[in-house]
C-alpha cells in the first residue's frame, strides 16, 4: 500500500466516523465531502452510486410508511404485546424472538421504539432485571435486518452476488440467516437470563426505589398499546402488507427453481427480482393508500418512513465513497489481501463487522464491501455464510435503538457504562454476531457446502 493510498484511506475513514458522530443524514452528507476530496483533490475517478438498492430501499419504506399511517403497525404491536403478557416469565427470551420478526416482517429495526418500553414494563411489573431482556431485544431488532425479505442488506446482497455470478436468491438468503440468528439470539438470551444482580439483591436499584418520587417513576405508570382501537382498515393494511411479502418470496422461488426461463414465465415476462420487488412494493402501498384509510401526512412523518429516508442518504454517500476508493485501487487490494482471503476466506467477517463499526448500516456495509470481496475472489457461500457479521454499530453505544433501549428502562440496569464500550447491549452483541456467523458458515461450506455452491453460473 502506498503512502497516497493511505492518506486517501483515512481520508474515508475519517469522513466515515465524522458522520458517525453527527448521526442520521450526516452519515451520508459527510462522505459527499470525502468523496469530493478524492475525485477533485486526488483526481479519483468517481464509481457509481447504488441506484438499485437505493430504489428498492424507497419502494419498501413508502409500503411500510403507509402500514405505520393506517395503524396496521399499532395492530402487530398489540399482537406481540399480548404474547408477551401472556407469559411473562419469558421475556428474557421472547421480548427478542419478538423484536427481531417485527423487524424480519417491516425491514427495519425501528420498530423496536414502540415495543421496548413494553418490554421494559413487563420486566420490571415481574420483578426481572430489565437489563436481561432489553439488551437482547434492541439487539434482535437490528439482527432481523438480514433476515428480511425487503430490507436493505439482504437486497443489496442478492442484487450484487447475482451481478457477480453467484445466483442466489432472497428465500436462499433467508433460509441460512433465519435459523442462524435466532440460534444466535437464543445464545445471546441464555447468557443474559441471570445477567447482573437481580433486582431485589441490587443495592444501586435498591437505593432508587427507596425514593418516593422514583418508585412512582418505575410503577407507577403502564406503558401498553392494548388500549388503541384499531380499524378494519388497520387490519386490512396489515394483510395487505403480508400479501405482498408473500407475492415477493413467491416470485424469489419461482426464479430460485428456473421457472423464470419457462415458456409460460417469458410470456408473462417476468422481470429481475429487484424490479418485482419494487413493483410490488409500490402496489400495496397503493392499496394502502385507496382502502385503508392512510392519512398521507402521517406517512412521511413517521418513525419508519424518516428511518428509510435516512438509510437511503447513508447508503447513497457511504457506498458512492468506498466505491470510488476500492474502485480506482482494486488491483492493489487484490495484491495485498489475496493470501488472506484465498487461505482463510471467513476472515472477511471480521471486515464487514469493523466496517459496520464506523458506519451503522448494515445496508451500507454490503453495498460497499461485496462488491470488494467479489473481486478478491472470495466465493458467494463464503459471503452468504458470514452475512451476519455486517451488523457491528452495536459496539458503539451511539445507535438510536440503543440510546431509546436505555432511555426506556425506568429501573436504570440498561446502561451504557462509565467507560463506554462497557455497556448493555456488548455481551448480547457479541455472542449474537458471533454464533450466527458461525452458525451460517458452518451451514454454507461445511454441512451443505454443495447446495449453496450450486448457484454460480
Amino acid at each position: 500500500m502506498t503512502f497516497l493510498m493511505i492518506i486517501q484511506l483515512l481520508i474515508v475513514l475519517a469522513a466515515l466516523y465524522v458522520g458517525s458522530r453527527y448521526g442520521s443524514l450526516a452519515l451520508g452528507a459527510i462522505s459527499g465531502i470525502g468523496l469530493a476530496i478524492l475525485v477533485f483533490g486526488f483526481g479519483l475517478k468517481p464509481g457509481t452510486p447504488p441506484t438499485d438498492v437505493i430504489y428498492i430501499i424507497i419502494a419498501a419504506v413508502t409500503c411500510a410508511g403507509t402500514l405505520q399511517a393506517s395503524g396496521g403497525m399499532d395492530w402487530m404491536i398489540q399482537i406481540a404485546e399480548k404474547l408477551l403478557r401472556r407469559h411473562p416469565d419469558h421475556i428474557t427470551f421472547l421480548g427478542p424472538l419478538v423484536t427481531f420478526f417485527l423487524t424480519v416482517l417491516v425491514g427495519t429495526g425501528h420498530v423496536v421504539y414502540t415495543i421496548m418500553p413494553i418490554i421494559c414494563d413487563i420486566a420490571l411489573k415481574k420483578n426481572i432485571r430489565p437489563e436481561r431482556p432489553c439488551g437482547v431485544a434492541s439487539i434482535a431488532s437490528q439482527v432481523g435486518i438480514t433476515c428480511s425479505p425487503i430490507a436493505a442488506a439482504v437486497v443489496a446482497f442478492v442484487t450484487i452476488s447475482n451481478a457477480n455470478g453467484y445466483m442466489v436468491s432472497i428465500p436462499q438468503v433467508l433460509m441460512v440467516t433465519i435459523p442462524a440468528c435466532v440460534c444466535g439470539l437464543m445464545c445471546a438470551s441464555l447468557a443474559s437470563y441471570k445477567r447482573g444482580k437481580d433486582l431485589d439483591k441490587d443495592p444501586d436499584f435498591q437505593r432508587r426505589v427507596a425514593d418516593p418520587k422514583i418508585y412512582k417513576y418505575m410503577y407507577g405508570n403502564s406503558a401498553t398499546t392494548l388500549d388503541k382501537e384499531i380499524t378494519r382498515e388497520a387490519k386490512a393494511s396489515v394483510f395487505i402488507f403480508l400479501g405482498a411479502l408473500l407475492v415477493i418470496v413467491g416470485f424469489a422461488f419461482c426464479q430460485m427453481i428456473k421457472i423464470d426461463d419457462t415458456p409460460v414465465a417469458k410470456l408473462i415476462n417476468l422481470p429481475k427480482m429487484n424490479i418485482c420487488i419494487q413493483i410490488i412494493m409500490l402496489v400495496a402501498a397503493a392499496c394502502n393508500i385507496m382502502f385503508c384509510k392512510v392519512n398521507l401526512p402521517n406517512t412521511v412523518s413517521g418513525s419508519v418512513w424518516k428511518s428509510g429516508m435516512v438509510a437511503v442518504i447513508a447508503i447513497y454517500g457511504i457506498a458512492w465513497l468506498a466505491d470510488t476508493y476500492f474502485g480506482n485501487y482494486l488491483e492493489q487490494m487484490k495484491a495485498m489481501l489475496t493470501d488472506l482471503v484465498t487461505n482463510y476466506p471467513w476472515s472477511i467477517a471480521f471486515v464487514f463487522f469493523l466496517v459496520s463499526v464506523l458506519i451503522n448500516s448494515q445496508g451500507a456495509v454490503v453495498v460497499a464491501m461485496l462488491p470488494l470481496a467479489y473481486e478478491l475472489g472470495i466465493a458467494g457461500p463464503v459471503l452468504l455464510g458470514v452475512l451476519p457479521s455486517v451488523y457491528g454499530y452495536f459496539f458503539i453505544p451511539n445507535y438510536p435503538s440503543d440510546i431509546a433501549t436505555v432511555n426506556f428502562d425506568r429501573s436504570g440496569t440498561t446502561v451504557i457504562g462509565k467507560y463506554l464500550l462497557n455497556h448493555s447491549f456488548m455481551m448480547p452483541g457479541l455472542i449474537s454476531v458471533t454464533v450466527s456467523t458461525i452458525i451460517g458458515y458452518l451451514v454454507t461450506n461445511v454441512f451443505f457446502p454443495g447446495y449453496f455452491a450450486s448457484f454460480i453460473q
